[in-house]
């Protein structure tokens, strides 16, 4: 049995991530999951909220968005819309966005402005749980 995997993160911006890991944790449609080498053939919806990657002997947490998740035998790769490390995610900007998006739910808007909202919130809440759960 194999003792890594490789990740690869990609956003529409950037590739965020590309390395050896021992292990990912995620949250997917059907709940939390672990992905170690060796896992089965799986794909599912990524949702919103915090991945914990392990590499190194250490873990490295990140705040994700929606996407979509691949995984084979040897490999996870994970296209989503947002993946920011806790240590690069700014506190304050994810709040003001939060606040921003909250009182933008209260306007009228159509379907398509609600569910743009509901994005850009789903992606504030994420951040700030990281954030808050792994200050340095």
């Amino acid at each position: 049995m194999a003792d890594t995997l490789r990740l690869e993160i990609v956003t529409p911006v950037a590739k965020v991530f590309s390395e050896e890991v021992e292990s990912v944790t995620l949250d997917g449609d059907d709940g939390q999951m672990t992905i170690l080498p060796e896992h089965v053939r799986l794909m599912t919806r990524l949702v919103p909220g915090e991945m914990m990657v392990h590499h190194d002997g250490r873990d490295q947490f990140l705040a994700v968005g929606e996407g979509l998740v691949t995984v084979t035998a040897r490999r996870v790769a994970i296209l989503t819309d947002m993946a920011i490390p806790a240590e690069n995610i700014d506190e304050a900007k994810a709040e003001e966005a939060r606040q921003r998006a909250v009182a933008r739910l209260r306007e009228k808007l159509s379907a398509e402005e609600v569910a743009s909202v509901n994005a850009a919130l789903a992606h504030s809440l994420a951040q700030l749980r990281v954030k808050r759960r792994h200050r340095p």
